[in-house]
Parts: C-alpha cells; structure tokens; sequence
C-alpha cells in the first residue's frame, strides 16, 4: 500500500465549501480523482488477501442483490484509514446542520477518533469499510448503512475500477423519497479513483415550516460485463 500523506493533501486541497453546497442541496456530489489509478489497484489486490478482512457477504443470501463485499478488520490499511481520518472533519460541518435542521439533539465531534471512542462505548465496535465486488449480472438493492444508533449522515464510495476497460453498466443509482411526493432517482457513472459522497439516510430539505425530511437510498444497476470494484467508506462502526 503507498504512503497515504499524499491523500492528506489531495482531500485537503478539495473545493470542500461546494461540496457542502451541492450536498446540502441535492443530497450527492463528486469529488473526481481522489485515489491515483496505483491506489486504486492496490486496494483491489486486498480483495483476495482475507486477513485483512473481519467478514465476507454473499449478497444473495441475503436478498441484498447479488455480487459479494468484505469488511475490512482493525486496523484498517493506512489510505482506508487516513480516509476515515482526513474526510470525516471537513463534512462534521454539514452533518451538525443537518442534525440540527432535522431537530435531532445528536452533535458530532471534531475528530473521527472521538467519534469511533463514542460508537465504541454504546457497543459498535466493527469497523465499516468495505470493498464490494461485482461481475456481470451482479448488482446492489436499494439500501441505506446503518449499522447502529450512532449513525454519521455523510458517507463515500470510490470507484476501483476503470468503466469501459474494466466493466459496463453498474452505474450508482440513489433515490430520494419526500413525503407526498413521489420518489427521485439520480444516476452517477464516475470515473476511476473519484469519490461519490452522499447521504446515507435523511437529510434536511427547505419546506413551508422551515424543513422537511428526505429519505436516502443508493444501490448499484445491473453489471453488463466485466468486474466492477469499489470502497465504501462508511463513518460510524457497526454492531
């Protein structure tokens, strides 16, 4: 794995105040090469090294899908880690106004460390990261990653793999759901190393009576041909 204090400066020298825009107003947004395309394929060859791994997912045994994901065990592989570690802070902004327009008493702190330490004391203690891997006709339901009662509102995906040469099809697929209202889908085709950030339940949206709440879920279509990897960097631990 190569040293991760280049990510730290990529993810600091990102334009975070439009990325809290476009998150506060559409609930998604894209942070487009975040990993190198080297990154990238070294965090693939982790996927058949299962002592890196607490657990494997057969998604169809599950009615999740089809296709298959592994959670990374602690300690997690440094650009995983420095991920969690560098992103989390820049979005604590964001996560706090959200919990606050929604009238949630939930405030998070600055640091990841505190807030692991706080998943951790109500009994979360498994981390979330994840890499998920498809093949032709696999595919992810609509889903939301919960795992807990702490739940951090903001998470992200970053695509592995290189669309066209690698893969067809599986683009990222995330509804919104309002109420009296019918649902909105949104569809995301990144490109290698981008990351995808996104809600990963509510979110606050402008309403009459100051807001309302939108429900998220994201998935993945169906793979036309080829293998699709991803990471999944999810905030919180899980039980």
């Amino acid at each position: 794995m190569s040293d991760a204090s280049p990510l730290r400066e990529r993810v600091a020298a990102l334009p975070w105040t439009r990325i809290a825009a476009a998150l506060d107003s559409d609930g998604v947004t894209t942070a487009p090469g975040l990993l190198s395309p080297d990154e990238c394929a070294s965090l693939v060859r982790l996927y058949d090294d299962a002592e890196r791994f607490r657990s494997t997912v057969v998604m169809g045994r599950h009615g999740y899908g089809s296709g298959e994901y592994r959670y990374f065990g602690y300690p997690l592989p440094p650009l995983v880690a420095m991920l969690r570690e560098v992103v989390y802070p820049q979005l604590v902004p964001l996560a706090n106004h959200w919990h606050e327009a929604l009238g949630t008493g939930t405030r998070f702190p600055d640091e990841h460390a505190a807030f692991v330490e706080r998943c951790h004391a109500a009994g979360q203690l498994r981390p979330t990261p994840l890499l998920l891997r498809y093949q032709a006709g696999d595919y992810n339901r609509l889903h939301q990653d919960l795992y807990g009662e702490h739940v951090f509102p903001l998470q992200l995906a970053i695509l592995l793999s290189e669309p066209g040469r690698d893969f067809a099809g599986g683009e990222l697929v995330l509804t919104e759901h309002r109420a009296r209202l019918q649902s909105r889908a949104l569809v995301l085709t990144p490109e290698q190393g981008d990351a995808v950030l996104f809600a990963v339940r509510d979110r606050p949206v402008p309403s009459k009576r100051g807001y309302a709440r939108a429900q998220m879920r994201h998935g993945v279509s169906t793979i036309q041909r080829g293998h699709r990897h991803t990471l999944g960097i999810i905030f919180h631990d899980g039980t």
